[in-house]
């Protein structure tokens, strides 16, 4: 159902006044999903770096430095490459709800399982293949 035109307008002042405010586009902003992902991944790009950084360090320095620093190293890019992976499975997989709860919906093109697993698609795939007489 279309708006009204007072409704039009009181609805383009409300979008105006809260596109002025920056403490609400700043709050928004915090809980953005699409914003905490890109925060997430960038940390764990940052701490792969720095764990990187603390392998070579250590290797180049030698001695007692690279027998502590190399796994410190190897243990901090690890947990970078690990943390972002947990980022962007999570980005993928975040639903948005409305402030009381009532209405969500999914973000990120999330489709619905197929029913069946990977050997049950390979398998309709080879019956389809050899029933049509396909050699490759």
């Amino acid at each position: 159902m279309p708006l009204s035109d007072h409704e039009q307008r009181l609805f383009e002042q409300i979008e105006q006044s809260l596109s002025e405010d920056p403490q609400f586009a700043s709050a928004v902003r915090a809980h953005d999903p699409a914003h905490v992902t890109r925060r997430r991944l960038i940390l764990a790009g940052i701490v792969t770096v720095l764990g990187i950084g603390v392998v070579i360090g250590s290797v180049i320095a030698g001695g007692d430095v690279a027998v502590f620093g190399a796994p410190i190293g190897a243990v901090l890019m690890f947990g970078g490459l690990i943390l972002g992976l947990w980022a962007q499975r999570r980005g993928t997989n975040v639903k948005l709800k409305a402030v009381d709860g009532k209405a969500s919906r999914s973000v990120g093109g999330s489709k619905p399982p197929k029913p069946g697993g990977f050997t049950s698609r390979m398998e309709e795939r080879w019956r389809r293949r050899r029933d049509n007489g396909d050699i490759f």
